[in-house]
């Protein structure tokens, strides 16, 4: 193993600083890897280099031409905004709904779980409030109660407007 004197950190920070690769700088160092010249120049804090830009070109579909950048869409020059769902899952209002209507006798944890028994979970697992809805399961896992929260039936006429039923 070779170590990191005094003359061999100033020739890493001169080579660095001169935009050699990782790589390079332990081939001309010799004794070290890649790897070992990172670790050191986060060690040191050096400067990180801008990456270059990717010369190739976006791959393209050969059954029907289209590209698989996967970047957003650029509409009037900003990006177009991220996907949200239409819905906005607030836990902590599920917490609360939850207390109302799950008596504490029926509340279990991941030990006292049994066969035919909700297994909704509620809260957060890392916390000690967490618990399992614990009610006569009806409707696969879940009571009636949770397994209408879960399994959400779509109307054929909402399928028919989004084009995904025939």
């Amino acid at each position: 193993m070779t170590t990191w004197t005094d003359e061999r950190t100033e020739l890493l920070k001169k080579l660095w600083n001169d935009g050699l690769s990782a790589s390079a700088i332990a081939a001309e160092l010799g004794g070290i890897t890649r790897n070992a010249v990172i670790g050191k120049v986060h060690r040191l804090g050096l400067e990180g280099r801008p990456k270059a830009a990717s010369k190739r070109k976006p791959r393209v579909s050969q059954a029907n031409g289209r590209n698989f950048n996967i970047s957003r869409p650029v509409l009037n020059g900003t990006p177009a905004p991220a996907f949200k769902p239409e819905y906005e899952h607030d836990p902590q209002a599920e917490l609360e709904e939850s207390e109302k209507i799950i008596p504490f006798k029926q509340r279990l944890t991941m030990l006292t779980l049994s066969e035919g028994v909700c297994r909704w979970p509620v809260g957060d697992p890392c916390q000690g409030s967490f618990y399992f809805c614990g009610g006569s399961a009806n409707a696969g896992p879940y009571c009636a109660y949770h397994g209408n929260i879960a399994y959400k039936v779509v109307e054929k006429r909402q399928l028919k407007k989004r084009g995904s039923y025939r």
